[in-house]
């Protein structure tokens, strides 16, 4: 079941949700908009290997915006932290972006119970499109969980700050 954005609203009150900052005019009818953070990060080499720290270089967006290229994979953030020790997070691009062509993450939408930080984005475009700090790009919605949540997400991105770049590689080790 997912939370409706009125019960979204009211974990928010009770400290069952963290949305920092929080505006509940950025309440739908089931999620909350998450806006993109100035800061990106791109790799800097053209081809990435899972087992190694590839490196990345930031960008940041200016005033008049940046264009984004295809086939170029930028890691953004939300500008939001999030956190919740009861629901599973998930994270969506909003319509109205999608149909600008880009999509705001690859396969990383779904959150794990207890995971806090901002959301990094896998952010890619279908044809050039300029982008700008500070949109509402992607919606967070609640799923609730069935059974115990005694376990909770302390993996590799808990509590990120800034956006991430993979960190597989730490899987080899």
């Amino acid at each position: 079941m997912i939370l409706s954005g009125n019960e979204i609203k009211k974990r928010v009150k009770t400290g069952e949700i963290i949305i920092e900052p929080y505006d509940e005019k950025n309440i739908n009818p089931n999620s909350y908009n998450l806006s993109l953070d100035k800061e990106l990060i791109v790799y800097e080499n053209d081809i990435l290997d899972m087992k190694v720290e590839n490196k990345t270089r930031k960008i940041t967006i200016p005033e008049e915006g940046l264009v984004l290229e295809p086939g170029k994979l930028y890691l953004g953030r939300t500008s939001e932290y999030t956190k919740t020790e009861k629901y599973a997070p998930m994270l969506e691009g909003r319509s109205s972006i999608g149909r600008l062509g880009i999509s705001v993450h690859a396969t990383a939408g779904f959150g794990d119970v207890g995971f806090a930080g901002t959301w990094t984005l896998e952010i890619s475009c279908i044809q050039p499109v300029r982008i700008y700090a500070d949109t509402k790009v992607c919606q967070i919605c609640y799923h609730d969980v069935d059974g115990d949540t005694d376990i909770l997400y302390r993996g590799k991105y808990y509590e990120q700050k800034d956006a991430k770049a993979s960190n597989m590689y730490k899987d080899f080790e």
